[in-house]
């Protein structure tokens, strides 16, 4: 089997072991959920609905007429219990819509959406939008956009990304074991709407299953379909990255995909995709992975979005040993929290639960270049961090600072222990906040 990678990399314990074999379970409904109106990459929403009303399960309760933002619907029917600050995963506090359940079940679905490779792309891409569609893989950036090529730019290739690349995290591999069928409905209506010509589906070679299962079924797809089997190394799932492992080509500094005419989407964002075009019900509801040592009974969740932490945790049979570290989405890029009051978003791959960590003491560079060989924007992470400590953020912006993705890998390789993710962001931050200043300062 011929394995497609990228340049740069790690290969880190993947820990999939906790919850790989642990099929889906629903989550009950939950007695309240509590909706951040910033669920996602753009402008926030405004509420739709005001303390006191009634909603149903599917009814869009928030939305703006920004371009890129994305509405949201109620996961529950019940009463608006009020529109207030509230813990967000990211964000600290952010204004959230708090929803009680009254258990009627009452819903509002979409009608099934049929014909789909004769449907107009245009009204497909409006169609996602007011599903409140979002990329599932982390960053939650808006599909309707991803899928509109701008005037000049012409979409050639689609890429579903099922690499779930990121230590602990299984929810994708379970997605696409358990939900391939609306997955590939999903795949139709995205590839329909983006105008590609050709699909890829990249899957690491570690799901195994995964990639059997999708190889016999891309042949009832009704373009061409083939999956690719990637290397399993970190950061694989990294759009970027995967683009240059499929197809060989290299976004440019500073560019998106559609500039070498590809769109990437998640697995796990076809699925919901393809469930409201099979069921009718909008992006109310995700799959998560619960895992970490700490965890009674480590899970991959679907759940309502809105779902507090700490109800997530009690399903799970508590802890073993109480965490050192909670992290949302995976110990690589994943961020940590500081209360499990937080609730589920849309954003939300998991929750990672650790007690393994230990004091890194730091020393100086000893200029291994370990750090260059590991980063996969082909970039110099020691350098840049130097002009960090330096407050040379001119020289960052010119050695292509803004490129870094973040995804840790010099930090984790670096034998000196030097924090170089953490003052390369700190660097990306003050160039970008001259940048909107609109000069140096």
């Amino acid at each position: 089997m011929r394995l497609n990678t990228f340049p740069g990399g790690i290969h880190s314990p993947t820990f999939k072991e906790f919850t790989a074999t642990k099929p889906i379970k629903e989550f009950p409904f939950p007695s309240r959920v509590v909706l951040p109106l910033l669920q996602h990459t753009g402008a926030p929403l405004s509420p739709l609905v005001k303390k006191g009303d009634r909603v149903k399960r599917g009814q869009k309760i928030a939305d703006v007429e920004a371009f890129i933002s994305a509405p949201l619907h109620s996961p529950l029917a019940g009463k608006v219990a009020g529109i207030e600050d509230y813990f967000h995963p990211l964000l600290g506090r952010f204004p959230a819509l708090t929803i009680e359940n009254d258990g009627s079940g009452e819903e509002e679905r979409k009608d099934p959406l049929c014909d789909i490779e004769n449907k107009d792309p245009a009204f497909l891409r409006e169609w996602i939008r007011e599903g409140g569609m979002v990329g599932l893989g982390g960053a939650a950036f808006p599909t309707h956009v991803k899928v509109s090529p701008p005037p000049g730019k012409k979409i050639d290739t689609f890429i579903l990304n099922g690499a779930e690349c990121e230590p602990y995290l299984t929810c994708d591999y379970r997605v696409m074991i358990e939900r391939s069928s609306a997955i590939l409905t999903g795949l139709r209506v995205l590839v329909r709407a983006c105008g590609a010509e050709r699909v890829f589906i990249g899957i690491e070679e570690n799901k195994i299953e995964a990639i059997e299962k999708f190889d016999k079924l891309v042949k009832d797809l009704p373009f061409p379909a083939r999956v690719v089997p990637l290397l399993t190394k970190y950061p694989q799932g990294s759009e970027k990255q995967l683009i240059v492992a499929i197809l060989g080509r290299e976004v440019p500094p500073g560019g998106l995909p559609l500039d070498v005419g590809v769109v990437v989407n998640n697995v796990q964002t076809a699925w919901a995709v393809g469930r409201m075009a099979e069921e009718g019900l909008p992006l109310i509801e995700r799959v998560i992975t619960l895992s970490g040592e700490c965890l009674k009974s480590p899970e991959n969740l679907q759940v309502p979005l809105g779902t507090v932490l700490s109800d997530l945790v009690d399903f799970c049979g508590g802890w073993v040993e109480t965490p050192k570290k909670v992290i949302m989405g995976g110990p690589m890029m994943g961020v940590a929290q500081t209360s499990l009051q937080v609730p589920v978003v849309k954003g939300t791959s998991g929750f990672v639960f650790l007690s393994n960590l230990y004091e890194k003491k730091e020393y100086p560079c000893i200029r291994c270049r370990r750090c260059i060989d590991a980063c996969p924007m082909r970039l110099f992470p020691t350098m840049l961090g130097k002009f960090s400590e330096y407050q040379a953020f001119d020289e960052a912006r010119d050695q292509r600072v803004l490129d870094c993705m973040e995804c840790g890998a010099c930090s984790y390789v670096c034998p000196s222990n030097i924090s170089l993710t953490h003052l390369i962001r700190l660097a990306k931050a003050e160039v970008m906040r001259r940048s909107r200043k609109g000069g140096n300062q």
